[in-house]
């Protein structure tokens, strides 16, 4: 398949982003729920910068077998996630331990991936295409061999950092990803109407109801937080819910020793993690060397998270009710099972009623910002099918 034409790549993501309302430009207010986006400094927004980067982002000659590429793992059509696949699969249909996060509004996270090993979108961006199981590339050579010699490339880097042939390094690269990732920005959801607009009828009464238990009996607010004019739906930070490491928790002492004491270095620890489940499970702990970090996972935003199935890191769990149930349960997926000895603290029986369940799990329904509604609704359909 060919790499669209710069020129067109350019066109294409304007048009898009302004029928849809999903991107945004730098100073531009944000959608309603949201706030402004926090843009670097060292890497301010260009609408070229944007649609070089949307190219970089679809280009599949990134990766060692010339078939992957990052939308392979983030599809616009599915909310920017690879759903429904369980964990994302790399070059030759390999797979790795992780649910891939959607992109969407990732401008507004402190840290990047599951367990937060990247500090930026920027940094991000380097790790994917040199990863075994994902795009498979010994170094970074063959990307810059590229965008140094391909002519729509030369132009783009030409145009937007003033720089050609041996001055284009991965810092530019992949400053013109994060830039393209920023535009992805999602908000006017029924809740925000709601809330935010005041707009009385954007929620049914049983998702109304769902909220109240969002807020009060099922604590959900504690970490996917709601403020006053804003609500990313997250407090970026890590806990331990119980998901995947109790299954191995016996063993997870003793993991925990043997990996803090190998000192592995990030670009290591990347590896590592998407290739060794059990190392995986280990969450942010296999970042910080801290046992207080056993199985903690970044808290994910909740927007439009009625489209972007399975759940949780290891995309154990295969719909929103689930997630509740996981939640309502304690920590655990079914009653009656172990709770992990690293659990958060916060991380208890719900006591929740069935009805109730239902309720909560429509409230989450209504976090879906309108761009993302049809998939949404097609979900659902399949599910009445089958």
């Amino acid at each position: 398949m060919k790499t669209p034409l710069y020129g067109t790549v350019l066109f294409t993501a304007l048009v898009v982003l302004a029928a849809t309302g999903a991107g945004m430009a730098q100073g531009t207010a944000p959608p309603l729920g949201l706030p402004p986006v926090p843009y670097p400094e060292a890497n301010p927004q260009t609408p070229e910068k944007v649609a070089l980067g949307e190219k970089l982002f679809n280009d599949k000659r990134f990766s060692s077998t010339g078939e992957v590429n990052c939308a392979q793992c983030h599809k616009a059509d599915s909310a920017f996630t690879d759903g429904p696949l369980k964990v994302s699969e790399g070059i030759n249909k390999l797979t790795g331990t992780r649910n891939a996060p959607t992109v969407i509004n990732a401008a507004y996270f402190k840290t990047a991936f599951w367990d937060g090993r990247s500090p930026s979108l920027e940094d991000q961006a380097l790790h994917p295409f040199v990863n075994p199981v994902e795009m498979g590339l010994k170094d970074h050579e063959p990307i810059l061999a590229i965008v140094r010699t391909d002519p729509d490339y030369v132009k783009a880097f030409k145009a937007v950092f003033g720089i050609e042939g041996d001055a284009v390094t991965m810092t530019e690269v992949t400053r013109a990803i994060a830039a393209f990732e920023r535009t992805l920005v999602s908000g006017n959801s029924p809740f925000d109407r709601w809330y935010f607009g005041k707009e009385e009828n954007a929620l049914t009464p049983q998702q109304k109801r769902g909220f109240e238990l969002f807020v009060n009996q099922g604590r959900c607010v504690s970490c996917h937080l709601i403020e006053q004019t804003q609500a990313l739906f997250t407090d970026n930070l890590f806990h331990n819910i119980g998901e995947g490491i109790n299954d191995i928790q016996k063993d997870v002492p003793a993991l925990a020793t043997e990996f803090i004491k190998a000192q592995a270095t990030m670009a290591e620890v990347d590896i590592k993690v998407l290739s060794d489940k059990r190392t995986s499970e280990l969450g942010r702990l296999a970042v910080t060397k801290s046992m207080e970090d056993i199985g903690s996972f970044k808290t994910p935003t909740l927007r439009n998270v009625a489209v972007t199935a399975p759940y949780m890191h290891d995309g154990a769990l295969k719909t929103l009710r689930d997630v509740v149930v996981h939640y309502n349960h304690g920590g655990v997926n079914k009653k009656g099972d172990p709770v992990n000895d690293f659990l958060s603290g916060g991380i208890r029986p719900l006591n929740l009623t069935e009805a109730q369940v239902d309720d909560l799990t429509a409230f989450l329904e209504s976090l879906t910002s309108p761009e993302y509604a049809q998939p949404a609704r097609t979900a659902a359909a399949g599910k009445k099918e089958n």
